[in-house]
């Protein structure tokens, strides 16, 4: 047997086993083996039979002195019965249809059975245990696979039963041993881990916890340990890279934050100097900026833009939306009124302090690209169309992605095509507003160095936010009229239902704001201004919408969760959403991020049909926390990094058995991965590269 023999030449598999087997994914001996339990029973106590008490989940072993089928006479169906005696006590035993085993097990059979204990008026008795006849091996050694031990508990499907897979995954453990160890020794000891082979038998069939808790280390460590490895490989090849030195203008960034209307909190001077440090190397820098939303992430990659214009380099800023891209140009004017920049986008181009007199779309965008290639634009901000053939830069220094972290090396090598004639890699600074816990953080981007803007500018006022209970929703309205009347504008969110467009509904995302509007402009607000927006409206539409809202000339505007980042409206001091319980914490967070952006105190009011004590208890939780990276770690902890963050990671969601708890494992990970020479440790990168054509990396 190797591992990789088909399972149809194991022993006691035949074909409709083998279909059953299938449709588990197990097609091999290796499938078998990297099958792993979901959890475990520890029935390794074996107790005496005069010891057991009522409730008590145990295993006992004993001799059968009668076993026997009879028909139950209100059920219609079959009982066996028996009787196991221990030496010095007896107990009843009872199985409910299963009829087959009064000719499986027989007197004078030695057994061992695990399960619950009852104590009733015919004495103790167990329902339906677990048993297992005594095997013995060579040297009068005891083997139980299903009872008196920790037992494995897998997933199954119709037709395979726990004792059968458990069987045939002892079958094939000797072929463990065949498994290349790819991890080496001095790692090993490193990481305090067992090796591989020994793991698995352990994970699958642990003499006791401690082995499993050793087994189980070894696998999260491998799983943590890939994931640093990929991104360690991403760094090795950026760091080979050689960046343009952007030396630190002290006088003029001194100036700009003296002229700033606020004062810079500490975190945000941290984040600033990391940066502006990282920047004056000739190495790449490749850093990971993350706040919370409203903390002030703009003004430190203003700072950053700013020292790299000064040297006489360009600046590249990119958004993945449209909205997103417009908000920065906008912000960028009122920080930086001296400079010259440009926003390209799919749809349009506009120009600040460059005076594109031309007037077509098309002409526009010929002058723009020249503004570019020429060096006169310092700023250019876009989406992804800077990456289009036609736009070439003539001095790029530092490149600014936002809320798109996962910018790779293909992405790094299409800009350096578009440099300039430096021949060297930009900076690279990438943002998110997305509260990211630190822990997750360093597994998801390992390749990059982190800085964290932790706390709020003074001053803020946190949002108050109210979970509305259903009889107060009239309520609720009459406070947003009394917010309008006095000035201030409000967001209303419905929930995007993804299930209705994947089963072929089209539009469920418009019809859902469609019907809110419909109710909010006519019967509720019929005297206020109330308009809507959503993602299948054309460019021009959003951007004309949002236009009027920022204007004030819209009191109310009903949306979906095409407002969650970017969109900056500081009159607006209500957030409304609907359907609360369809949108993650994270999510929420970053609605409520669309308020409390002024110095009016701003409201967030969560409705929702939902009478699940679940939805209540994270929704409770939620309006009482208003630190993102606090709601952040709760919402992970609760649903799991897949459903939190998307498939914003990559490999994340091909864990088995670590989590985002594992802080000491990631840790440990990071630091042991860190500048690993994979020359000399060849079998680290064939393994990486094998893992990344499993989990078809992106």
């Amino acid at each position: 047997m190797h591992l990789d023999t088909p399972i149809i030449h194991l022993n006691k598999v035949g074909q409709a086993l083998e279909k059953r087997l299938l449709r588990l994914g197990i097609k091999t001996a290796r499938d078998l083996l990297f099958y792993f339990p979901f959890r475990y029973e520890d029935f390794s106590e074996v107790a005496g039979i005069a010891q057991l008490r009522d409730g008590q989940e145990t295993t006992v072993q004993g001799i059968i002195e009668l076993i026997a089928n009879k028909r139950s006479s209100r059920k219609r169906t079959m009982i066996t019965e028996a009787v196991i005696s221990d030496g010095h006590a007896q107990m009843r035993v009872v199985w409910f249809g299963q009829p087959f085993i009064a000719k499986s097990l027989h007197v004078g059979d030695h057994v061992f059975l695990s399960g619950k204990v009852k104590d009733d008026m015919f004495g103790l008795q167990m329902v339906g245990p677990t048993y297992e006849k005594v095997k013995k091996q060579e040297g009068g050694d005891i083997e139980m696979l299903n009872t008196a031990r920790i037992v494995p508990i897998y997933s199954l499907t119709i037709g395979i039963t726990q004792k059968q897979l458990r069987m045939l995954i002892k079958q094939i453990m000797p072929v463990a041993t065949e498994l290349k160890e790819w991890l080496p020794e001095d790692i090993q000891d490193r990481a305090d881990v067992m090796p591989l082979h020994e793991a698995l038998s352990h994970i699958h069939f642990p003499e006791d916890m401690d082995s499993l808790k050793h087994a189980e280390r070894r696998l999260k460590f491998d799983e943590l340990f890939l994931l640093q490895l990929r991104a360690e490989m991403i760094r090795q090849e950026v760091k080979r890279e050689t960046a343009v030195e952007i030396p630190f203008a002290e006088d003029v960034i001194k100036t700009f934050v003296d002229g700033l209307s606020f004062t810079l909190t500490k975190a945000q001077k941290i984040a600033a100097w990391e940066i502006l440090k990282d920047i004056e190397k000739t190495e790449p820098m490749n850093r990971l900026l993350e706040g919370d939303v409203g903390s002030g992430k703009t003004v430190v990659a203003a700072m950053a833009t700013l020292d790299a214009i000064h040297a006489g380099f360009q600046v590249a800023i990119m958004a993945p939306t449209e909205i997103l891209a417009k908000q920065h140009f906008v912000s960028f004017q009122q920080l930086l009124p001296e400079t010259k920049m440009l926003l390209i986008t799919g749809s349009e181009v506009r120009d600040w302090r460059l005076e594109i007199e031309e007037t077509s779309k098309k002409k526009r965008r010929e002058a723009a690209v020249s503004f570019v290639k020429n060096g006169d634009a310092q700023i250019v901000i876009g989406t992804h169309a800077l990456l289009t053939a036609d736009v070439l830069f003539n001095n790029l220094g530092l490149v600014i992605v936002d809320e798109q972290h996962r910018f790779g090396v293909e992405q790094r090598k299409m800009i350096r095509g578009k440099s300039g004639d430096n021949n060297t890699m930009p900076h690279f600074l990438s943002m998110t507003a997305t509260p990211i816990p630190r822990s997750f953080a360093l597994t998801l981007y390992g390749d990059l160095d982190l800085s964290i803007i932790n706390e709020m500018p003074v001053g803020r006022k946190p949002v108050d936010t109210t979970l509305i209970e259903p009889k107060k929703r009239e309520q609720a309205y009459g406070f947003i009229r009394e917010q309008v009347k006095g000035g201030r504008q409000v967001f209303v969110i419905c929930p995007l239902i993804e299930e209705k467009e994947e089963q072929g509904t089209t539009g469920s995302e418009k019809k859902s704001v469609l019907v809110e509007y419909e109710k909010l402009s006519k019967k509720i607000f019929p005297d206020l201004r109330v308009s809507y927006i959503h993602g299948k409206l054309k460019a021009v539409e959003k951007d004309d919408v949002m236009k009027q809202f920022s204007d004030d000339e819209i009191d109310i505007l009903v949306s979906t969760s095409v407002v969650e980042v970017g969109v900056n409206i500081p009159n607006a001091s209500v957030m409304m959403i609907e359907g609360a319980e369809n949108f993650g914490l994270a999510q929420l967070h970053q609605f409520r991020g669309r308020v409390g952006r002024s110095e009016y105190q701003s409201y967030c009011f969560l409705f929702t049909d939902s009478d699940s004590r679940r939805v209540a208890e994270r929704l409770s939780f939620f309006s009482k926390t208003t630190d993102g990276f606090t709601v952040a770690e709760y919402d992970l902890e609760m649903r799991g990094p897949g459903e939190v963050y998307g498939k914003m990671q990559s490999g994340m969601n091909e864990l088995k058995f670590a989590t985002m708890q594992d802080g000491e494992l990631i840790k440990l990970a990071r630091d042991v991965a860190r500048g690993i020479d994979f020359k000399k440790y060849r079998s680290l990168k064939e393994k990486v590269e094998e893992w990344e054509r499993e989990v078809h990396l992106e």
